[in-house]
């Protein structure tokens, strides 16, 4: 009965158009506006609280301020009677065969259920270690890229250092060239002057020497035979005088 209502239904609403257009807009509006672009929260690892297995708590503290703490279950009492008074839902075979499949799976939830729990949760702590061991060697990869990213950095600013000692280093090496250079020069120019007052100073001695030795022989060649002797007597006569004064001197 209830899987004929489902069909009836679902074949009403498929052959309704402007309620399939409807979600068709609703579902475009939805992802195309600002809230699909919104953090979406992370899902809560343990389901809320219920009652009854199905029934979620919310739903009885929304009705207790208007119908009091026993009106959700006088109203849901009141809707089953009234769904079965009107045979809007019949009781047949199908709902036996639900009723079995319900209770063999609330058997199956009761006995299975914390043992698959368990399993899960395991498992799900297993995926979470390795997502958190991935996690911590990226972040680690990332820092000590960073740590590298700076090294590097730090490198280029010594690395502009260092091309301005390079460059004060070879405006250094260019300046002692220039002076060595400059130097070097003040002594090629010292020598050849110091050979050109040397080259003066031989020339000036040498016509010296000739104007004296060409007095000399002048002189020498002036001097006649008889002037000679009488000098040389002369000489002669001195010398005697010189002696005779010198040998008194020493007696007296």
């Amino acid at each position: 009965m209830l899987s004929r209502l489902v069909f009836v239904s679902g074949h009403a609403l498929k052959n309704n158009g402007s309620f399939g257009a409807c979600l068709v807009q609703a579902s475009r509006s939805f992802h195309q506006s600002s809230q699909s672009l919104a953090p979406v929260p992370p899902l809560p690892e343990k389901g809320g609280k219920v009652r009854h297995g199905i029934f979620p708590e919310e739903l009885f503290t929304l009705l207790y301020p208007k119908i009091g703490v026993t009106g959700p279950y006088m109203l849901g009492t009141g809707l089953l009677l009234y769904m079965l008074s009107k045979e809007i839902y019949v009781i047949n075979h199908e709902t036996f065969a639900a009723a079995s499949i319900g209770a063999v799976i609330i058997y199956g939830v009761k006995k299975f259920g914390p043992s698959v729990a368990d399993f899960a949760d395991k498992l799900n702590e297993e995926k979470v270690a390795k997502a958190k061991e991935v996690k911590d060697l990226a972040m680690a990869n990332l820092t000590q890229a960073i740590v590298d990213e700076k090294k590097e950095q730090w490198r280029v600013e010594a690395r502009q250092m260092l091309f301005d000692t390079k460059k004060n280093n070879v405006a250094v090496l260019l300046e002692t060239n220039y002076r060595e250079r400059l130097h070097m020069v003040t002594n090629e120019v010292k020598k050849r002057m110091d050979y050109q007052v040397a080259l003066q100073n031989l020339h000036r001695r040498m016509e010296q020497e000739h104007l004296v030795n060409w007095v000399e022989q002048n002189v020498i060649k002036s001097i006649t035979p008889q002037q000679e002797k009488e000098s040389i007597a002369k000489c002669i006569l001195d010398l005697k005088v010189l002696a005779k004064s010198t040998q008194a001197r020493a007696t007296a």
